[in-house]
């Protein structure tokens, strides 16, 4: 049984009918970014897009901004299939008219892939998504074209968040103890990742006169609001 999340701008209505038929536990907020601030938590959102497909795909995108950590699904009208895609960063979509047992399957596919990821080799930080697997990273869902070094450089920070390092522990850690360039390196790479990490640049941070760190923000609002130092 899962912890459903509905965002609708129907509060008073059944959004998808066959959830009444079920055993999961949902409740139903405005759909507005402002009663987010204070959503209970779930294990599944549910975005109700059957009215407003724009208003809809704009709700995604400010709760992939904000670093949700919980899958997202669509609830659409047959028409509206049409006007889904990927840049919506949504993990699944279903009918309004869907069945109790389709219902049921897909919420318990999307809660049980969210689950298999936390246990994997992914590291999840503030928006960015680090596959240890893979050697790939994503930011709210697009691929970085990250270099072998630039990639482990982003690893290791986002594995120690707002721990500080000085460029001479980055180079020990990241390029290794018999690497004899100098700490410039790690300047430029520092300063690389960022370029490719674009809105999300802020998250490696410069500690003057000592090192750099991976911050930590709670929300996207204050992530924004931070200077980033070069």
């Amino acid at each position: 049984m899962a912890q459903l999340l509905i965002l609708t701008s129907a509060v008073n209505s059944e959004v998808l009918p066959a959830l009444g038929l079920l055993s999961h536990r949902t409740r139903q907020i405005p759909a507005e970014p402002a009663s987010l601030i204070t959503a209970p938590s779930c294990d599944l959102i549910l975005v109700d897009a059957r009215q407003d497909l724009a208003s809809a795909k704009s709700l995604c995108k400010i709760l992939n901004t904000t670093g949700v950590n919980v899958p997202l699904m669509l609830i659409l009208t047959e028409g509206g299939l049409t006007a889904v895609s990927a840049d919506w960063g949504v993990d699944d979509v279903i009918l309004e008219t869907a069945g109790p047992a389709e219902v049921d399957a897909r919420i318990r596919l999307v809660v049980g892939r969210q689950a298999l990821d936390k246990t994997s080799n992914k590291i999840h930080a503030s928006g960015v998504v680090i596959d240890e697997a893979s050697y790939s990273a994503k930011v709210h869902g697009r691929p970085l074209d990250l270099t072998f070094k630039e990639f482990e450089l982003l690893r290791f920070l986002a594995t120690h968040p707002s721990r500080v390092f000085t460029r001479e522990q980055l180079l020990s850690e990241v390029w290794g103890y018999d690497y004899f360039g100098g700490t410039r390196t790690v300047d430029v790479h520092v300063r690389r990742l960022r370029a490719k990490l674009g809105d999300l640049e802020s998250l490696i941070g410069t500690v003057r006169n000592v090192g750099y760190r991976f911050n930590v923000y709670d929300d996207d609002a204050e992530r924004l609001a931070q200077p980033v130092s070069s």
